[in-house]
């Protein structure tokens, strides 16, 4: 396989931008188009489509809509990974009982998508080699159900989603209390800052405070915009994301 073939469909011309390059950055991805509306990423999708970032916010149709429609082709129809900022917990259930391969809420990092795109391959090449057919040990059975690839709440009338290790209380391998807390410490709900702001002002490598940064964007603490500028790639700014209940 020359490369799994993505179409990106987002009504958002900058956003098709971004995301249809992260995707050409990808090492194993190539970008075969873009849609600005569900009707022509409709048009689109042929043999020659293998996964679909998805916006749920369209001009036409809804992301939902799109869904429903790929779900009639079946197991034909290409692989689907949102990306949205919709957060409500409707539009959430919704595309996850349409089993699609993931939910990222905008806006998101190129390591963040990476990250992603690289579990999906892990999760497809097992697919492929028809895994899921094997018998599972208890062990095995254990450790998908604590990881949550398989949703207790995946039965019917409940789709809730199942809390990610992050969510449970732990956190990913790597990452330290003790650092985190300096890393949020060092944000504002009002003021942006950049990754090489908060890696100074927390005596950290970019690298390091990038890792912290895209954890917590992951789990919904910071929010991530794009300042777009004349040239160059866009400058990722972090602030704390506002409460509930504000």
């Amino acid at each position: 396989m020359n490369g799994i073939r993505v179409l990106v469909v987002d009504d958002d011309p900058g956003a098709r931008a971004l995301h249809g390059r992260f995707i050409a950055e990808t090492p194993g991805f190539e970008l075969t188009g873009t849609a600005a509306t569900g009707a022509s990423a409709l048009a689109q999708i042929t043999e020659d489509v293998d996964l679909l970032l998805l916006d749920m916010r369209l001009p036409d149709i809804s992301g939902i809509e799109v869904l429903h429609r790929l779900r009639v082709i079946g197991a034909t129809g290409p692989d689907v990974l949102v990306i949205s900022s919709s957060r409500d917990q409707v539009t959430v259930r919704q595309a996850l009982a349409a089993h699609v391969v993931g939910y990222l809420i905008k806006p998101f990092t190129q390591d963040v998508l990476r990250r992603r795109l690289e579990e999906y391959v892990a999760r497809r090449s097992a697919r492929d080699a028809d895994e899921h057919d094997r018998p599972l040990a208890q062990g095995e059975v254990d450790r998908l159900l604590a990881t949550g690839t398989i949703r207790l709440s995946d039965r019917a009338g409940d789709r809730s989603p199942s809390p990610s290790p992050e969510q449970a209380g732990g956190l990913p391998k790597g990452l330290a209390e003790v650092t985190l807390a300096r890393v949020i410490a060092a944000l504002d709900p009002v003021t942006s800052r950049s990754a090489s702001e908060i890696a100074a002002t927390c005596a950290l490598s970019r690298a390091t405070a990038r890792r912290y940064l895209d954890h917590l964007v992951e789990t919904g603490v910071i929010d991530l915009a794009h300042r777009y500028g004349k040239r160059g790639r866009p400058q990722v700014l972090y602030r704390l994301a506002p409460s509930p209940d504000a």
